[in-house]
This record gives structure tokens, C-alpha cells and sequence, in this order.
């Protein structure tokens, strides 16, 4: 929600106040982190969502096998498919909220310009990562797209897929972390 910002208070002497601060319109770099950040939020959203149903495939494999004594074949290929898609979007959003592992307090003890520059190098390796696997799981995906899974009927390319939509997140997260440094900024995690 918009607030209206405060009129100029006009000193008793009615000479005009200070001039307004112009409203700036939105910069690439902000429009671009804004997307960034719904896409984060989406793919955690698509994660607490892709658990839930992963509890619930479990738990379907659980009563089947122990209550039914006739365990449903369908019910571990689903969790295992679910393990993948929610892991790998996990592990985007994570590359974006910098939750993965660092050793900070290293870079903390270098000067500012060689620590910007370590940091752009490890943004564009993370990026390069993302890239790579995004296209070999590509390439891996449509290797096998004609094989079926068995107790499923999809394709076998479902199984590739969660690390190609990661890769393609992960480089674009690297992108906007890029963009901060250069801009002497921090990208600010999804969830606060």
C-alpha cells in the first residue's frame, strides 16, 4: 500500500519549504531484483507445497505397506521425484538468500577492493556452476525423454528436470548478485 508523502511544512516566516524530493520511477537493476525475488519466493512456496506432498506420499507408503499389507508402487517413485524438485529449488533460493556455505570471515579481513573482486568471482563461478548444470541435465533429460518410468508412465526426463530449472535459477540469482556488488548493495533474502 502507497502512502502519500507529507507536504512541505511551510516555516511561520512563509518563505517556501524545501523542495519535494522527486519520485524516482523504477531502475532495470530494481525491476530486475524485484523479479528475482518473487521468482525466490514462488520456488519456496513450491517447495513447503512439494513437502507437503511428499509427507503425504510417505505416509500413503507407510499405511499401504504396514496397515493394507499391499504397499502402492507409485508412492516411492513420487517421494523420490519430490525429494529432487524440492531440494533443487531449495537450493536456488538459497544460492539467491545466501544460505549455502561461505567463508566470510576471510573475505572480511581482505581490503574493500580486492574483496569486491573475490566476491564477483565467486558470483560469476556460482553462475557458471548453474549454467553447466542446467545444460548437462538438459542434455541428460532429453537423452533418456523416451524411457518411462515404470510404476509412474512419465517420462524418465522428470528426474532431470529439477536440476535444469535450478541451474537456470541459479544463474540468473548470480546475475542479480552481480549487479549488487557492482553496485555496492546487498541483495536482501526473500523471506524476512
Amino acid at each position: 500500500m502507497l502512502s502519500s508523502s507529507p507536504t512541505p511544512a511551510t516555516p511561520v516566516d512563509g518563505a517556501p519549504g524545501p523542495a519535494p524530493a522527486p519520485v524516482s520511477s523504477p531502475t532495470g537493476a530494481s525491476l530486475y531484483t524485484r523479479f528475482c525475488a518473487t521468482l525466490a519466493r514462488a520456488c519456496m512456496a513450491l517447495g513447503v507445497t512439494g513437502l507437503l506432498l511428499l509427507v503425504i506420499a510417505v505416509l500413503t507408503q507407510v499405511f499401504g505397506r504396514y496397515v493394507l499389507n499391499d504397499t502402492p508402487t507409485w508412492a516411492e517413485t513420487i517421494a523420490m521425484l519430490l525429494v529432487l524438485y524440492v531440494t533443487m529449488l531449495g537450493t536456488a533460493v538459497g544460492v539467491r538468500d545466501a544460505g549455502h556455505i561461505g567463508l566470510e570471515s576471510l573475505l572480511v579481513l581482505l581490503p574493500e577492493r580486492i574483496r569486491t573482486r573475490i566476491e564477483l568471482l565467486i558470483h560469476v563461478l556460482v553462475g557458471t556452476f548453474g549454467a553447466v548444470m542446467a545444460y548437462n541435465c538438459a542434455l541428460l533429460a532429453l537423452s533418456v525423454a523416451d524411457y518411462k518410468l515404470p510404476t509412474l508412465g512419465i517420462s524418465e526426463g522428470w528426474r532431470y528436470l529439477p536440476p535444469v530449472i535450478a541451474g537456470a535459477l541459479i544463474v540468473l540469482f548470480s546475475i542479480e548478485h552481480i549487479i549488487a556488488v557492482l553496485k555496492g548493495t546487498e541483495v536482501e533474502p526473500a523471506w524476512h
